[in-house]
């Protein structure tokens, strides 16, 4: 039995389940919409027993081989977010989600991926040096709330973009002149800044030891929210030691399934940006052609 959990809605657990219904595999579906219609009788010990009912249905967790987890914030669920901060709704919601989390870490089943393992995009400092460590270049950063040094970082590299530090999902931004009467604004958010790397962007999913790579053109700073016209995402190869490096990362972050940004400079030389620990994979699929959600039934259908 696999376990998926998330909302319907989501495309890439959508395209898993879609996936495993033709091929007639068993599984089970924690819809969190249906949030405050779950439940869960869980008993620890040597071996880890329980059940999980969604409605009338209902499963025994030692019956679980494999789960495909993308929850989203369950106090953000219709059935939960209108109600009262302190509702028993919120509180029902919040100790469904713990207990599905701290079942995630410690399963024998094949976790995609386990929560432990998609904290290294809390930290995008911490992930970069891992992916140095795996051989890759990437980009000088300045990490800061000191207005000057931004500034002067600036003056350094001629071109320099900002994004997120964090997981959270940020627009990736040219700076330039029009962001000055902003700029103070760092002195309350530690911000990253980095050099701009040209060249053409890579996405690189490891599903596994196996690697599907696309190339993407797009004349946006950022490809995911273009001011122009949709990027151009065609299948791509990469060489084999870039191809061994990806996989090194997800293994070095410990994650079954990542999405790798890459980008490939004029003079040759491979930088990565981050490894996705939750890549919304369809996106790449759809345009480029790619068997990706295939791959990830593979892997979860494995004994």
């Amino acid at each position: 039995m696999i376990l998926l959990w998330g909302i319907h809605a989501d495309e890439p657990t959508e395209a898993v389940m879609s996936t495993l219904e033709r091929r007639g595999v068993p599984f089970f579906m924690v819809d969190q919409q249906r949030i405050l219609d779950t439940a869960i009788d869980m008993n620890g010990g040597a071996v880890l027993a329980g059940c999980l009912r969604v409605g009338r249905r209902e499963v025994q967790f030692h019956e679980i081989t494999a789960a495909y987890i993308r929850p989203w914030d369950s106090q953000r669920m219709k059935a939960v977010e209108a109600t009262p901060f302190n509702s028993i709704e919120r509180t029902h919601a919040a100790m469904i989600e713990e207990a599905l989390i701290s079942w995630s870490e410690v399963t024998p089943a094949r976790v995609i991926n386990r929560p432990s393992s998609m904290a290294s995009n809390n930290s995008k400092p911490f992930q970069a040096s891992v992916l140095r460590r795996c051989g890759f270049l990437t980009p000088r950063t300045l990490v800061t709330t000191d207005v000057q040094a931004v500034r002067d970082f600036n003056a350094q590299h001629g071109a320099i973009i900002y994004k997120s530090l964090s997981g959270v999902r940020s627009i990736v931004t040219r700076f330039g002149s029009e962001h000055a009467p902003r700029l103070p604004d760092v002195a309350n958010c530690p911000t990253q800044f980095q050099e701009f790397v040209p060249g053409i962007d890579i996405r690189v999913h490891v599903i596994g030891s196996a690697t599907y790579a696309c190339t993407i053109a797009s004349s946006d700073t950022d490809y995911r929210y273009p001011k122009s016209q949709a990027p151009e995402i065609r299948p791509s190869t990469v060489p084999p030691d870039i191809e061994s490096a990806c996989v090194e990362v997800a293994n070095a972050l410990g994650l079954l399934v990542a999405g790798i940004d890459l980008r490939q400079t004029p003079d040759g030389r491979w930088y990565c940006f981050e490894a996705n620990p939750s890549p919304g994979f369809t996106f790449y699929e759809k345009a480029a052609g790619l068997p990706i959600t295939a791959a990830v039934a593979d892997l979860l259908s494995q004994p």
